[in-house]
């Protein structure tokens, strides 16, 4: 009896040592995944604040859309135009108190995004609530889907 114990614990040991090995890659992986998209993240504000369009031509993904803090739902096209045009013109475009949660080949990505600028002569500043999804693609992680709600001061 105590060798039939003994053996069950020892099988339980041994199985929990697997289980704890094999979710350290995905652990890894998903630590990686996060760095990656908080790094695409950071290049995307960036480009909004220089006004490069090529960063949101490679990062956004063709099906992406934005609904803004209006209700306002633009699409990938509208929003390489808008950058493009530089207006507005951004001279903050921060994100932070980001959680990135990766579910795979997908992850979801919540913070504030805090900008500063003008719009012509309308100086505006202000911070929004943002959800990202993002999708991962052979090029790598795509911005998918944004949505962005004013925080009210």
């Amino acid at each position: 009896m105590h060798r039939m114990i003994a053996r069950l614990c020892l099988l339980m040991l041994a199985s929990l040592s697997v289980a704890a090995f094999a979710a350290e890659p995905a652990t890894d992986v998903a630590t990686s995944a996060r760095q990656d998209i908080l790094r695409v993240e950071a290049r995307l504000c960036r480009a909004f604040e220089t006004g490069d369009a090529d960063v949101l031509r490679r990062d956004l993904d063709p099906t992406f859309t934005l609904v803004d803090s209006r209700g306002t739902v633009t699409d990938y096209a509208a929003n390489v135009a808008e950058v493009e045009k530089r207006d507005p013109v951004y001279t903050v475009f921060r994100n932070h108190d980001q959680d990135v949660r990766v579910y795979g080949d997908s992850a979801i990505v919540t913070g504030i995004t805090t900008v500063e600028g003008h719009s012509g002569e309308t100086k505006f500043a202000a911070d929004f609530r943002f959800t990202d999804t993002w999708v991962k693609r052979k090029e790598g992680w795509k911005l998918a889907a944004s949505h962005a709600s004013k925080l009210v001061n």
